[in-house]
C-alpha cells in the first residue's frame, strides 16, 4: 500500500489505460471461485448465500455438529458497474460441496461458551469467455473461526471472528483458478430468534471482509459487507417453508500497487429465493434456490444449493431438557 506515494504519477497515467485492460483480461479469462464465482477483484473468499439455516444457534456444551453444503451455480453474464453486459458469450458453471465442523467447547466465556469451526470447500468450475474455454478442480478457500455463543429463552446469539486462507493451489497467470490467493479476517456475528416453541425462524449473519494482498500479483481486493437472512414457518412438526438470501456490497476499491484501478471494480448482488427445510431423525435437511438481482460488477445467474446437518454427539438428556425448556 507504501507503493503510492513514490510512483504515483507514473501509476496514475499507467493505470489508466492499461490497468484497466489487465483487470477486463482477469474478469474475462483468470475467473476463480470463492465456491461460487469471481476474480480477485470480482468475487469473495467466503461463499455468501451458505449460512442461512438458524444461523444464531450453536451446539450444546461440549457437542459437534457436522454440516455439508452443495452448491451448483450458473451465470450467462458478467455484469459491469452499470449492471450492462461486461463480457460477450461469457457463461460460468461452478459445482462444489464443502464439509463444516463446528463445536462448541463448554468454556464460559463473557458471559457465553467458547465455539470454533472450520469449513473446507472443494469446486469444479466451468468458464468460457471470448478467450476460449476452460474448467478446473481443486480446494478454495478454507475458512475457520472463533466464536462465543448464547442462547437466552427464544433468542440465540453469537460473535467472533474468521480468518480466510488462500486457496492452496494457485498458478500465476493460468487460464482458470479456483479460490482467492489472498488471506482475508472477519468480524462476524448471526442472531436467531426462534418464536412460538420454535415454529417462527427469523435469523441473520453478518460480516466484513477484510482482504489483504494478493503477493503473487500484488493485487488486493476490496473490502466486502455480507448480510444474509431467513424467514421460515412451521407448516407440519418436521417441514417449514421461507425466504432466504443475502446483500453482498463490496465497501472499498480493488487496488494494484497500492493504486485503485479500473474504478475500484466494486461488486454488489442483491439475492433471494425460496428454502425449505426438513427433519429427519437428527439429521436436517435443507433445499434452497437464489436468483442474482441489482448486480453491479459480477456474474449474474442462479444457484441451487442442498444442505444437510447433524449432530456428532447428543446432549445429556438434562441439557436437552434444558435447552427444549428455553423455546417454551
Amino acid at each position: 500500500m507504501g507503493h503510492e506515494s513514490g510512483i504515483d504519477g507514473h501509476l496514475h497515467a499507467f493505470c489508466k489505460p492499461f490497468l484497466f485492460r489487465l483487470a477486463a483480461c482477469i474478469v474475462f479469462i483468470s475467473l476463480t471461485a470463492a465456491w461460487m464465482t469471481g476474480t480477485e477483484n470480482s468475487g469473495s473468499v467466503y461463499p455468501i448465500g451458505a449460512e442461512t439455516v438458524m444461523t444464531g444457534l450453536t451446539p450444546a456444551p461440549g457437542q459437534t455438529m457436522f454440516a455439508e453444503f452443495n452448491i451448483n451455480y450458473t451465470a450467462h453474464s458478467l455484469l459491469n458497474g452499470q449492471g450492462q453486459s461486461a463480457v460477450p458469450g461469457f457463461k460460468l458453471s461452478v459445482s462444489g460441496f464443502a464439509p463444516k465442523i463446528t463445536h462448541n467447547w463448554g468454556v464460559p466465556l463473557l458471559g457465553g461458551t467458547l465455539v470454533s469451526w472450520a469449513a473446507v470447500p472443494v469446486l469444479y468450475e466451468w468458464v468460457r469467455t471470448p478467450a476460449g474455454a476452460n474448467a478446473t478442480m481443486g480446494f478454495s478457500n478454507a475458512v475457520v473461526g472463533t466464536d462465543i455463543g448464547y442462547n437466552r429463552g427464544n433468542w440465540h446469539w453469537w460473535y467472533g471472528f474468521d480468518v480466510a486462507l488462500p486457496a492452496p493451489v494457485y498458478h500465476k497467470g493460468g487460464p482458470i483458478n479456483i479460490g482467492q490467493h489472498n488471506f482475508a479476517t472477519a468480524p462476524s456475528g448471526a442472531i436467531t430468534y426462534l418464536p412460538h416453541h420454535g415454529r417462527t425462524e427469523i435469523s441473520s449473519r453478518l460480516q466484513y471482509y477484510i482482504n489483504y494482498t494478493d503477493h503473487a500479483t500484488q493485487y488486493q481486493s476490496g473490502n466486502e459487507f455480507l448480510w444474509e437472512y431467513v424467514a421460515m414457518q412451521n407448516v407440519t412438526k418436521k417441514l417449514a417453508l421461507g425466504a432466504n438470501g443475502y446483500f453482498y456490497q463490496q465497501t472499498t476499491g480493488d487496488r494494484l500497487l497500492g493504486v485503485i484501478c479500473a474504478g475500484g471494480n466494486q461488486g454488489r448482488d442483491l439475492a433471494i429465493g425460496p428454502e425449505v427445510r426438513y427433519e429427519l431423525g437428527h439429521m436436517v435437511l435443507i433445499a434452497k434456490f437464489y436468483r442474482d438481482t441489482l448486480v453491479e460488477n459480477r456474474p449474474v445467474g442462479n444457484e441451487f444449493w442442498f444442505e444437510l446437518a447433524v449432530p456428532l454427539s447428543h446432549p445429556h438428556p438434562k441439557q436437552q431438557a434444558q435447552r427444549l425448556s428455553q423455546l417454551n
